[in-house]
């Protein structure tokens, strides 16, 4: 379903043969429907604000690799989303980074670890974008309470609350006692 606000066909395809002014009306042609996505897929707004900006320049460097004018929007939107995901992970991975004068993890503990990464990523995912974006901005950007009421436009109950929902939600979906992953074998070392 095309939105008759995206930009036509004719601008795609002059753009496309390299037509310097369909280039830049494409680019803000498409910029406030890659910023709603983004505000809506993002974990902050700030990473929003930066997913968009990164899809903006994938499509001005690369609209001629764009097989199909009609598929600027869902290529835009892969942009956007793998942005989004790029900036979860690279926080998550921050926020993992290796404590000083602690022994070297095995390697099956590494492989563990980023198997169960990748659970905690796929939960944060699974939430509702309001959800989300609160558990990131507080849980892995280390935002305080007041400022990420503030930065999503929520009164400081409002934002508890969603906190506390998606906080269940994500220890609800990686509890292996409910069957949707493998409970992790540690030999007895929990």
């Amino acid at each position: 379903m095309a939105d008759r606000d995206w930009p036509g066909e004719g601008v795609v395809r002059a753009a496309q043969r390299g037509d310097a002014r369909a280039t830049a009306t494409l680019v803000n042609g498409s910029h406030p429907h890659v910023r709603r996505f983004a505000h809506a897929l993002c974990a902050s707004p700030e990473d929003a604000e930066d997913a968009a900006q990164e899809a903006l320049i994938v499509l001005y460097r690369k609209i001629g690799m764009l097989r199909a004018s009609g598929a600027l929007a869902s290529w835009l939107f892969r942009v956007v989303r793998n942005e989004c995901l790029r900036r979860l992970r690279a926080g998550m991975r921050r926020a993992d980074a290796p404590v000083p004068d602690r022994r070297l993890p095995s390697a099956e503990e590494q492989v563990l670890a980023r198997l169960e990464a990748q659970w905690v990523v796929d939960a944060i995912l699974a939430l509702p974008a309001d959800q989300r974006r609160v558990l990131v901005m507080r849980d892995i950007q280390g935002y305080s309470g007041r400022r990420t009421a503030e930065a999503l436009g929520l009164s400081t109950a409002a934002m508890k609350s969603r906190l506390h929902r998606a906080r269940e939600a994500v220890r609800r979906s990686l509890d292996p006692a409910d069957g949707t992953r493998p409970a992790r074998d540690d030999g007895g070392r929990s």
